[in-house]
């Protein structure tokens, strides 16, 4: 059986969740992005807003999920990980990273986890019949709660390299958050060998455009922090950058013609991977 997103939402606050569909979510505002339809009126207006300043953000919202793609099979293809943790998943989509993976390695295992409930339910629905694979609810501010938690412990093996992709999620977290920081307690868990997967909006290309949806976003109650190359490569300390190094997203291992590409300032997203030696 399938819901409409307000009978969803009827579903998740008389359950208690405290879904909240009333404020803007990162996640659902992302899903509305890419054309999904998990998401409500709050998401909806915020996204539009972001987009009245940004009018090619959905163009790079695709470019940021084709380079998620691309990443994996990489990780998959070029290092023989396995094992993944992807942090700031959000809603369920086509392309997911376990089906990427899976495509290349059967074996390969995926732990997703967000921090909206809606998250939690459409995924854990979806991926009921996977035993590779599952979604929990904890928070990348809290990296010692995600490491620990039952379920990534089931299925993740930390003596083991691990793929770590925060990606499109730590431009939520605020300078003050310190996300170096949590993505060095992330680091100290991992073993040689493990590669971190990052993505993350900017203003450094197209100042006027980005900066509007940074304003836009908080606007309506989402933070958003726009961080420049420095400020992003800071991000991958104490791992190697692996070839092309940062790039934007669109242009990261990129398997279309430059021509067919969109500008960098139409995307405004740096991309990358590190690997831990």
């Amino acid at each position: 059986m399938t819901y409409t997103p307000e009978e969803q939402a009827g579903i998740f606050e008389s359950s208690g969740t405290g879904l909240r569909t009333h404020e803007a979510h990162s996640a659902r505002m992302y899903d509305y992005l890419l054309g999904g339809k998990d998401n409500y009126p709050a998401d909806q207006k915020a996204a539009e807003a972001a987009m009245s300043a940004f009018p090619t953000l959905r163009t790079a919202a695709r470019e940021n999920r084709s380079f998620l793609g691309r990443a994996v099979r990489y990780v998959v293809e070029e290092t023989g990980i396995n094992q993944f943790l992807d942090i700031g998943s959000g809603l369920p989509t086509a392309h997911n990273v376990h089906q990427v993976a899976q495509q290349h390695d059967p074996e390969a295992r995926v732990v997703y986890v967000d921090n909206d409930p809606i998250v939690l339910a459409h995924g854990r629905a979806l991926l009921s019949t996977d035993a590779r694979t599952t979604v929990i609810e904890t928070d990348l501010r809290e990296p010692r709660s995600i490491i620990d938690h039952p379920e990534t412990k089931a299925l993740i093996d930390f003596e083991q390299p691990v793929a770590v992709l925060a990606v499109a999620i730590l431009h939520f977290i605020s300078d003050e958050e310190d996300p170096a920081g949590l993505v060095a307690q992330l680091r100290e868990a991992l073993a040689p060998g493990s590669v971190l997967v990052l993505s993350h909006a900017t203003a450094e290309i197209s100042p006027e455009t980005a900066l509007g949806v940074q304003a836009a976003y908080r606007a309506q109650g989402v933070p958003l922090t726009l961080r420049d190359r420095a400020e992003f490569a800071k991000l991958f300390d104490g791992f190697e950058l692996v070839e092309p190094g940062i790039q934007v997203v669109s242009d990261w291992r990129a398997t279309v013609p430059e021509s067919e590409r969109p500008s960098h300032a139409d995307v405004s997203w740096y991309g990358g991977i590190g690997r831990l030696v």
